[in-house]
């Protein structure tokens, strides 16, 4: 996995972003969680969309600009698969989404930064033809970064890392999410989604809570999925496509025998 760096301008710029996604999620879940059954034309909506497109636009501003020509010629197959295997999805009713296969993918080939940028661009490309996903560009962005770290740690080193990382994304990136489908698009972002949102609802649950368990039950799936998805591309791939990403110019000083990932040393 190849290393990217960001210069201290483009890291202040990238932690402003994950500052106001953060603060947007704890005002949202911790300080009003009593307000936000009606959301047509909420503020909670409106405080939702501002605080993660403003963060991913920051995001994208400091990962983008950092990335080698090879990485940023691939990111658009990456666009593709999210997109199209995400609209066919979404399509047929599946609990899942699988629109982040493209992003772990680079992720895994590029490492944590090239996934963030990955995921965020990816949602901001979407919501020019389905402006549903542009909302979503924050968490997007967020399963690029985890996944990639996950990747670099190890996860795809044996099957039951790989389950455990794909079982913890989810958990975190539904968390994440799960205001963006309550607020926005009150519970209903997804056909197969909003099916279990309304039967949470109609147990007598609140919105955001519904949205949650929700989340909590189809982003887990969802992203062990992808997860093994990646891992079986990645060991599909050529050796030599792998060590591609791994130029001198990328990776740092001292670690000149760093592996590519799923090809054991």
């Amino acid at each position: 996995m190849s290393q990217i760096h960001l210069t201290p301008a483009r890291r202040g710029l990238a932690v402003a972003g994950a500052a106001v996604v953060a603060a947007t999620w704890l005002y949202l879940v911790l300080v009003r969680p009593t307000d936000w059954d009606s959301v047509g034309g909420s503020t909670q909506a409106l405080i939702t969309l501002a605080g993660y497109v403003g963060g991913a636009v920051l995001l994208l501003a400091a990962t983008l600009p950092a990335l080698p020509a090879r990485t940023i010629a691939v990111i658009p197959v990456a666009l593709v698969l999210n997109i199209v295997i995400g609209q066919v999805v979404g399509s047929v009713g599946l609990p899942l989404y699988l629109d982040s296969v493209g992003t772990v993918l680079i992720a895994a080939l590029a490492g944590p930064i090239a996934g963030l940028a990955t995921g965020t661009l990816s949602s901001v490309v979407w919501g020019l033809l389905n402006p549903a996903a542009l909302p979503f560009a924050a968490v997007a962005g967020a399963t690029g970064w985890l996944a990639g770290w996950f990747i670099r740690a190890g996860a795809f080193d044996r099957i039951w890392k790989l389950v455990v990382s794909g079982l913890l994304l989810g958990l975190i990136c539904g968390a994440l999410a799960a205001p963006v489908a309550a607020f926005v698009y009150g519970g209903t972002a997804g056909v197969g989604t909003g099916a279990i949102v309304s039967l949470f609802r109609e147990l007598g649950n609140s919105l955001i809570g519904s949205v949650t368990l929700q989340s909590f039950i189809s982003d887990p799936l969802d992203k062990l999925a992808v997860m093994a998805i990646v891992f079986a591309a990645v060991r599909a791939l050529p050796k030599r496509t792998l060590r591609s990403f791994q130029s001198a110019e990328e990776q740092p000083a001292g670690e000149p025998g760093e592996r590519a990932v799923g090809v054991r040393a």
